[in-house]
């Protein structure tokens, strides 16, 4: 008689479990889950799946714990009925015994739902919480992302050589323009042009050092262009004019004494 009188709660149990089931699944019926593969009964892949894999154990951990909760919450509840209310029934009407076995079927439910629903609220938080980690970069994608937005350093590098090349191409082209190149004599050279209808002071057309140096005094000696040996100014030119710009003013006095002496040179020739 007991075990009829518990048989209609398992019953609700049963029926409350396939009604969360059915709603997170659909009405999907078939017999494959139940066809067995043997494939699968790999115990050490098993394991390596569960321990290596930090969301497979956190699964397997919230699996557990909902089962313990929907196992206990019957245990509990039938356990303080059967000892406590079951013998009253035996004198109660087919409405009470209604009433009681509807009373018994919420309370577990109850004492169900509630651990289920603070596990369902942390596996929220977790879910929130992975996600936006997942969504944070790692350092290496912030380098690769940075080289992408500004550019890949050796490929700066390079442009910036090929840069440089072209400038300094263009500006041995105007070496054959000068009037005049002043070396110290070996690492520095710079080529000079003075032309009153364009500028009141002489300007540079080209500088250079070490190897710059000579590529300018090869175009100057392979047209012909004067080149002057002078240290103190050649480093004082090359430190203190851009190419393009004019002599500063305390440099005329040095400067127009070697345009000076090339004029009268091309006077006497």
């Amino acid at each position: 008689q007991i075990g009829l009188m518990v048989l209609p709660i398992m019953f609700f149990v049963f029926l409350i479990s396939l009604l969360v089931t059915r709603a997170q699944v659909g009405s999907l019926w078939t017999t494959k889950p139940l066809t067995p593969k043997f494939k699968n009964f790999n115990i050490i892949q098993g394991l390596k799946k569960i321990f290596v894999n930090i969301q497979t154990l956190i699964n397997l951990t919230k699996s557990v714990l909902q089962a313990f909760f929907v196992g206990l919450a019957p245990y509990l509840v039938l356990k303080s009925e059967l000892t406590e209310n079951i013998l009253p029934l035996f004198y109660a009407s087919v409405s009470d015994i209604a009433a009681y076995i509807l009373n018994t079927g919420f309370k577990v439910t109850g004492y169900a739902l509630v651990p289920m629903l603070l596990i369902g609220v942390a596996d929220l938080i977790y879910t929130r919480w992975d996600y936006e980690e997942n969504l944070k970069m790692t350092k290496e994608e912030v380098k690769d992302e940075r080289k992408q937005a500004e550019g890949d350093p050796q490929i700066k590098s390079k442009q910036k050589r090929k840069m440089l090349k072209v400038m300094q191409q263009r500006m041995l082209q105007e070496v054959p323009k000068a009037d005049v190149v002043i070396t110290n004599p070996t690492h520095i050279a710079v080529a000079l042009a003075y032309n009153p209808l364009k500028a009141p002071a002489p300007i540079v057309l080209a500088k250079g050092a070490n190897k710059v140096a000579e590529k300018i005094k090869e175009v100057a000696r392979k047209h012909n262009v004067p080149i002057k040996e002078n240290k103190p100014l050649a480093w004082a030119l090359y430190k203190s004019v851009e190419i393009g710009e004019m002599i500063p003013e305390e440099l005329y006095r040095a400067v127009a004494a070697v345009l000076a002496q090339l004029y009268k040179y091309r006077k006497r020739k």
